[in-house]
């Protein structure tokens, strides 16, 4: 590749995130509604003709938000698991890190797993930061345990419900401790969900 097509590439990439942290920031400010096309060229003082030349539509924006999501989602779960001194303690700390990532970054979870998005979950065309995101899930199970990406899902399904319910006001936000404790121990009783004593609170 010649000099001057790998600074074409290097300003497309540059562009293409200028657009994504725009989108994102106008998101969390005014809401998904806000992101428009034509505010997105106004907030990056690009063309909207350049906008579509690195996005179909606004549903392959969100996607792109939710993609870097995935990546900050990966790599906070794993930093709180491996605040765990063992395998079988890294549950909790995992969940809370994920319900406060929910908390705390509600317009970017909004694009991650509510907004229609072109995002392949559970498949071979998974992303691979979707997948790293799963898997710290994963590793808080035993490796002996053959249905441990089963418990991963489920325990992952349930943080979603516990977030959005949360957030809608629809159950009281005050309790999401004691939920917390009730599902780990659920899991925990699980023949071979945790390891050993490490696995109850």
């Amino acid at each position: 590749m010649s000099a001057i097509n790998e600074r074409r590439e290097r300003e497309r990439a540059h562009r293409h995130q200028l657009i994504i942290t725009a989108a994102r920031e106008l998101a969390e400010t005014e809401g998904w509604e806000a992101v428009t096309t034509r505010r997105l060229a106004e907030r990056v003082e690009y063309s909207q003709p350049v906008l579509y030349s690195h996005f179909n539509g606004k549903s392959a924006i969100v996607g792109a938000v939710a993609l870097d999501g995935f990546s900050e989602l990966a790599a906070h779960l794993r930093r709180a698991r491996q605040t765990a001194p063992e395998p079988g303690r890294a549950l909790r700390p995992v969940c809370r890190a994920y319900l406060d990532f929910a908390t705390e970054r509600p317009a970017l979870y909004e694009a991650m797993f509510v907004l229609p998005t072109d995002l392949k979950f559970a498949s071979a065309e998974t992303p691979p930061p979707l997948r790293a995101a799963f898997d710290e899930f994963v590793s808080c199970f035993r490796p002996d345990n053959d249905r441990r990406e089963l418990f991963a899902e489920v325990i992952w399904s349930a943080l979603h419900g516990l977030a959005v319910l949360s957030d809608s006001g629809r159950i009281p936000p005050a309790g999401q401790e004691e939920r917390l404790d009730f599902l780990i121990a659920r899991i925990a009783d699980t023949p071979g969900g945790l390891s050993g004593a490490a696995s109850r609170r």
